[in-house]
C-alpha cells in the first residue's frame, strides 16, 4: 500500500549553501503563511543562537501542502558538529534534496550527509543553488556532485540523480538554466516525481521510531517520529520499546502532525505521516513505539562517536557566585543529563572529582554551543582545554583526523601551508580557481586544529576560508607545539586601573579594560614571549609633591582583545580554564595561588 498523498524529505547540505532560505521560500510560495502575515528571514532558524550566529543547529520538521500532496520537509545543520542531527533523521524520510553551492561546489560537509544519505538507501535529488551568483559554475559543480557520488560508492539507481537549479534567494526554480521560470514551482513538481511516496501497510501492528524529542510547557515531553507501520490513534495503548530492551506500557494522551510551522492536534494518524506523540517523560531517541499485540523494535540508530572532550567544572573562582544562578554540582549534574536526552552525538561521564564531568562531543562548536546555552539559562561554571579522544586499535593509538578544505588567495599559500604542516597537517590536494584563489585540502589531527581557527584569520588577513569535517581515525603523529606564548597573569585581587594596564601592555596584549574586577591567578592577557608572567593591573600611580613636566599627559591604552567563548576556548593551555557565567567570560589558572603554580611546575 502507497500513501500517495504524503512525501518525506529532508534537505542537506555543507553550512551556508542555503537550505534554511530555501525552506523559507518554500513555504511562502505554497501559500503557508497568510498574505498579510510578516515573515522573518530564516524563519526555521528558532534558536536565539541560530538567529545570531546565522547557522542551523538543530533539525526541524515543518510542511507544506502542493495539489493536495502534503510534503513533509526535515531542515538540518550543515555543521559537521551537529551531525548527530542529520543522522537520526534519516529514518523519517523516503528522500533529500542536497543543496550545492553553483559556486562552491561539493564541500567537506558535503560528502558527510551524502554518505549518510546513501547509507540510509534514500532517495537524492541534486539542488544546484545560488545560480544567480556571477561567478556560479553550474556544469563544473555538476560533474563534481557525480564525482562524489561514485567516490561513495552509489549504486547504478543512485547515479542516476534529478537535478534541478534554484536561487533560493530569489525564490526561483528552473529545469534547465535557461528556464523563463519565476517561482519554486519545478522545485515542488521534482518533489512529486522523484521522491518515492511512504510504503507499507495500515491494517498490521503500530511500529514508529522516535527520531526527534520536543518540549512543551504544558503538555511535556514529546516524541517525533515517522510511523513506518500501522495506525497511531489519541489515547490508544502502546508500548515503548527501550534502548535498555525494556518494554514499558503508556497510554497516548496528545498526538499532533505538522501543519507550516505549527502543530495540529489529531485524532489518529497512518504509516508515513510524521507525527508527535506525548504520554510518557521517558521517550528518548532511537526508541522504538509499538502496538501492544505486536511488538518488533528497530534496531537503535547507530551515531559516530564524539571526538572531543573536556571537563565541564563547579567554578570556584573568587566570584563564583555572583553572577549565575545555577553554580552547584547537582545543577550541573541535572543540566547536563537533560542534555543527553536530546543531543543523540553527546556523552557524560563522571570523574573522580564529584564536582567535575567529562563532556564529549563531535567538535569545539558542538561542546561551545552547549555551553554558551547553559549560560543563557543562568549557569555559573569553568571549563577545561578541549582534548581529543584517542583509540587503541590492535594495540596501537590511534588519533581522530579531519578533512581540511581551505580556500585563500594565492598569497598567503605559503604561510597556511608551513603552519599547517607544522601541525602535522599532510596536503593531498591543490587546486588553482579561475577567481586567483587557492583551494587546498588536508589531512590533519583534530588535535592540530585546536586553537588554528584565530592564528589562521590573522595568517591570512581574513581572506581565508576555513572547513573541516571528521575523516576517521589513524596512528598517533607525534606531539604537536601548542601555544607558543605564555599568559599575563593577575598578580593581585582588585580593579584594573589605567597605570597598571598601561605598564603591563608593554608586555603583550591585552584582554581587559579599565574597571574591569580581577583576582590573583585571572588571565588579564596574553604574553609577548614564551612563559607566564604576572603584572599588576591594579597598580596605582603613587602621589608626589613634585610635579615634572610632562607627567600628567594622558596614558594611551592599547584597545584590549576581547575575546568570545570559542576564542577562549582555542586561547587556553592545560592548566587553564574558561570561567563562563550568564554576564562574564574570563579565563584563569587551575591554580589560583601563584606559590601553588611554582610548586606544581617544580614536580
Amino acid at each position: 500500500m502507497i500513501q500517495n498523498n504524503i512525501r518525506n524529505v529532508a534537505i542537506i547540505a555543507h553550512v551556508d549553501h542555503g537550505k534554511t532560505t530555501l525552506v523559507d521560500e518554500m513555504l511562502k510560495q505554497s501559500g503557508t503563511f497568510r498574505s498579510n502575515e510578516q515573515v522573518d528571514e530564516r524563519v526555521m532558524d528558532s534558536n536565539d543562537l541560530e538567529r545570531e550566529r546565522g547557522i542551523t543547529i538543530l533539525a526541524k520538521n515543518t510542511s507544506i501542502m502542493y495539489n493536495d500532496v502534503k510534503i513533509n520537509i526535515i531542515d538540518t545543520p550543515g555543521h559537521a558538529d551537529f551531525g548527530g542531527e542529520v543522522e537520526r533523521i534519516m529514518r523519517m524520510v523516503e528522500g533529500v534534496l542536497l543543496l550545492v553551492d553553483a559556486f562552491e561546489g561539493p564541500m567537506p560537509q558535503t560528502r558527510f550527509v551524502l554518505k549518510k544519505a546513501l547509507e540510509s538507501g534514500v532517495k537524492p535529488v541534486v539542488v544546484i543553488n545560488k545560480i544567480d551568483r556571477p561567478d556560479a559554475r553550474c556544469d563544473e559543480v555538476i560533474d563534481q556532485v557525480l564525482d562524489l557520488f561514485i567516490d561513495l560508492e552509489a549504486d547504478e539507481h543512485q547515479l542516476e540523480f534529478p537535478v534541478i537549479y534554484t536561487s533560493a534567494k530569489q525564490g526561483i526554480a528552473k529545469y534547465e538554466l535557461n528556464d523563463e521560470h519565476q517561482d519554486m514551482k519545478p522545485l515542488f513538481e521534482m518533489i512529486l516525481r522523484e521522491v518515492p511516496a511512504p510504503e507499507g501497510t495500515s491494517e498490521d501492528g503500530l511500529q514508529l521510531v522516535i527520531s526527534s524529542i520536543d518540549y512543551d510547557k504544558y503538555v511535556g515531553r514529546m516524541g517525533i517520529g515517522k510511523i513506518t507501520r500501522g495506525k497511531i490513534k489519541k489515547n490508544q495503548e502502546v508500548v515503548l520499546c527501550t534502548a535498555a530492551g525494556e518494554f514499558k506500557n503508556f497510554r497516548v494522551s496528545k498526538l499532533y502532525n505538522f501543519q507550516g510551522l505549527s502543530k495540529e492536534e489529531i485524532d489518529e494518524a497512518a504509516f508515513g505521516e510524521i507525527v508527535a506523540l506525548s504520554g510518557n517523560d521517558d521517550i528518548n531517541i532511537g526508541e522504538t513505539i509499538c502496538s501492544t499485540d505486536k511488538i518488533e523494535p528497530l534496531p537503535f540508530i547507530k551515531i559516530d562517536e564524539p571526538t572531543i572532550a573536556m571537563n565541564f567544572i563547579v567554578n570556584d573562582s573568587p566570584f563564583a557566585g555572583r553572577e549565575g544562578t545555577f553554580v552547584t554540582s547537582r545543577h550541573l549534574k541535572d543540566r547536563l543529563e537533560k542534555e543527553l536526552l536530546s543531543n543523540v552525538a553527546l556523552r557524560v561521564e563522571e570523574t573522580d572529582s564529584a564536582d567535575s564531568f567529562k563532556v564529549s562531543g563531535r567538535g569545539e562548536l558542538h561542546l561551545s554551543i552547549l555551553i554558551e546555552t547553559m549560560r543563557r539559562e543562568g549557569y555559573e561554571l569553568s571549563v577545561s582545554r578541549p582534548e581529543v579522544i584517542m583509540k587503541h586499535i590492535d594495540g596501537v593509538v590511534h588519533e581522530p583526523m579531519e578533512h581540511v578544505t581551505i580556500e585563500v588567495p594565492e598569497e598567503y599559500m605559503g604561510i597556511v601551508i608551513e603552519t599547517l604542516g607544522q601541525r602535522k597537517g599532510e596536503m593531498v590536494n591543490m587546486i588553482t580557481n579561475s577567481n586567483g584563489s587557492v583551494k587546498l585540502e588536508f589531512k590533519i589531527p583534530a588535535r592540530g586544529l585546536i586553537g588554528y581557527r584565530s592564528e589562521f584569520l590573522t595568517d591570512t588577513r581574513g581572506n581565508g576560508i576555513l572547513n573541516h569535517i571528521f575523516d576517521g581515525y589513524a596512528p598517533y603523529k607525534g606531539d604537536i607545539k601548542s601555544r607558543l606564548r605564555g599568559s599575563l597573569i593577575a598578580f593581585e585581587s582588585g580593579t584594573a586601573v589605567t597605570y597598571g594596564l598601561y605598564n603591563a601592555q608593554e608586555r603583550g596584549t591585552l584582554f581587559i579594560s579599565p574597571g574591569t574586577e580581577v583576582y590573583e591567578g585571572m588571565i588579564v592577557g596574553e604574553n609577548a614571549r614564551a612563559g607566564d608572567m604576572a603584572v599588576n593591573v591594579c597598580k596605582r600611580k603613587q602621589l608626589t609633591n613634585v610635579r615634572a613636566s610632562g607627567s600628567d599627559d594622558s596614558m594611551k591604552l592599547t584597545p584590549p582583545a576581547i575575546m568570545t567563548l570559542e576564542q577562549s576556548l582555542e586561547f587556553i593551555a592545560e592548566d587553564e580554564l574558561v570561567e563562563v557565567t550568564p554576564k562574564s567570560i574570563r579565563i584563569r589558572k587551575k591554580l589560583l595561588d601563584k606559590n601553588a603554580r611554582a610548586k606544581a611546575f617544580r614536580n
